[in-house]
């Protein structure tokens, strides 16, 4: 890796970790969102440097769909065990039995809206005060419009015109009772950024990042990962490719994409190549043109 690509990677660190810092003095509940993705992976990497010697000061939290890879379930335990670290799981699935939220029927059913509910229950619950999530601006353009400190309402509302300026790296946790900030340190970090990283500092990921062979779906120009979480319109056949995850969520809604990386090499420069955003594969965000950004200010991430 070229000399000038470290430089500007250990920018984005100590950026991140100065972040992270903040948050540990500013706040006094916050937790860090983990779902055994690329991004939540880096997160927690570069948490770990923040504070070493010491151990990250605040819980991992995963907001669980009960319809993840599992691939991913198994490396996020194996990966918070590794890590030392306390593990929240705040489940969709009990929020479904307790009546908090209604599961989706029919071909596009989902339980990746569902998440909004459980995640502001949970942090209702555990008196959250911050959650640290891997967003990044580069994502998708309702995540451009994000501080680092992303201020949330009583209701964990966002208010996209109501936001603190964030001039000279000041960020302003101030916040009234039962309101909560969400925090990005990566904010500033690109999909190419990530790989980088992951690539400079060996850091383990899912193996679904890597190409396999697996059984899919096309819909609507996507492949999806065939489960038994996917109803099939009449139409739709399986098909076995040799695919990899480009992103890691529910997999009712999460697209894979045909490739032959099978190491982080390959993924690098086949992300360098791509002219299609890693989101371009998910089909929760193609409900409408403001999918993200409607979410956002329900309380999502």
């Amino acid at each position: 890796m070229r000399d000038y690509h470290i430089h500007h990677l250990k920018e984005l660190e100590q950026e991140a970790i100065f972040v992270m810092r903040e948050v540990a003095a500013q706040f006094e509940r916050p937790v860090l969102l983990f779902s055994g993705g690329k991004d939540s992976i880096v997160m927690a990497h570069v948490a770990k440097k923040a504070f070493h010697p010491a151990t990250i000061p605040y819980p991992l939290m995963h907001v669980d769909t009960g319809h993840n890879f599992p691939e991913a379930i198994e490396f996020r335990d194996r990966f918070v065990k590794d890590l030392g670290a306390e593990l929240i799981v705040a489940s969709v699935q009990e929020s479904i039995d307790k009546g908090r939220v209604t599961e989706e029927t029919g071909a596009y059913a989902s339980r990746n809206m569902l998440q909004t509910t459980t995640l502001l229950d949970a942090i209702e619950q555990h008196k959250i005060d911050a959650a640290l999530g891997g967003g990044r601006r580069d994502e998708e353009k309702a995540r451009a419009k994000e501080r680092f400190f992303s201020h949330r309402d009583e209701f964990g509302q966002w208010d996209p015109k109501n936001q603190r300026p964030e001039l000279w790296s000041l960020f302003n946790g101030r916040k009234k009772p039962g309101e909560h900030f969400r925090v990005f340190p990566l904010s500033n970090w690109t999909e190419m950024d990530v790989w980088q990283y992951i690539l400079m500092e060996e850091i383990d990921i899912p193996k679904i990042y890597f190409s396999h062979k697996r059984k899919v779906v096309v819909r609507d120009d996507m492949l999806l990962a065939y489960s038994d979480f996917i109803n099939l319109r009449g139409d739709e056949e399986i098909k076995e490719m040799e695919v990899r995850c480009r992103t890691v969520g529910d997999m009712t809604c999460t697209g894979v994409v045909e490739s032959k990386a099978d190491s982080l090499e390959d993924i690098v420069a086949e992300i360098a190549a791509s002219r299609v955003t890693e989101r371009g594969g998910r089909a929760d965000d193609k409900r409408s043109d403001t999918a993200m950004e409607d979410r956002k200010k329900e309380g999502y991430f």
